[in-house]
């Protein structure tokens, strides 16, 4: 008998993962899986993993939507292909009940995951087209620089060396010696 066995993620912590659980349970799914994690690569998280090595031959991967598995095109064939490997059935709840296990689900998958890598293309360019209006209104300033290059100088003036500045200000003694040169 195969077990239904689903992944919910959210990209980050202030996000909700309530309604992607109620809808895998409702499903059926005997185990989930789930955290709060960046897609934009399938690397790096630890519930995705366990999911992976937690099924068996004949048990059904579900996720509600395929951009909570992968953003990616080659992230999610990679995935594919590890639940193909072991005899993994995949079914994708909230997008016309994608099921791999048939040609024409295989296709669909395909075209999603294409949608889902595009889209993931889009957001990044739109996000550095609103970084470079932003700096050109002198709005965007990046990120606040972690080291005070005053305090290493004033500290190094006084005959304090490197590791013990480090120390002090809660930085790398390379970030001292950079700060420094």
């Amino acid at each position: 008998m195969s077990t239904l066995v689903g992944y919910a993620r959210v990209s980050s912590t202030d996000q909700d993962l309530d309604s992607q659980l109620d809808h895998l349970r409702n499903a059926g799914c005997g185990k989930v899986f789930s955290e709060k994690r960046s897609g934009k690569s399938a690397t790096d998280r630890e519930q995705l993993e366990h999911a992976l090595d937690y099924v068996r031959e004949g048990d059904v991967f579900v996720v509600t939507r395929l951009d909570r598995l992968a953003r990616s095109l080659v992230d999610l064939r990679n995935i594919v292909d590890r639940l193909q490997a072991k005899g993994v059935g995949f079914r994708v709840l909230l997008q016309e009940g994608l099921d791999t296990t048939r040609p024409e689900g295989r296709l669909m998958l395909h075209m999603l995951g294409s949608f889902a890598e595009f889209e993931r293309d889009l957001i990044k360019e739109r996000q550095r087209e609103g970084i470079e209006k932003a700096k050109a209104k002198g709005v965007y300033k990046g990120r606040p620089p972690r080291i005070d290059g005053a305090a290493i100088r004033q500290l190094k003036a006084q005959g304090v060396g490197a590791t013990e500045i480090a120390k002090r200000l809660g930085v790398s003694r390379k970030s001292v010696y950079r700060a420094l040169e």
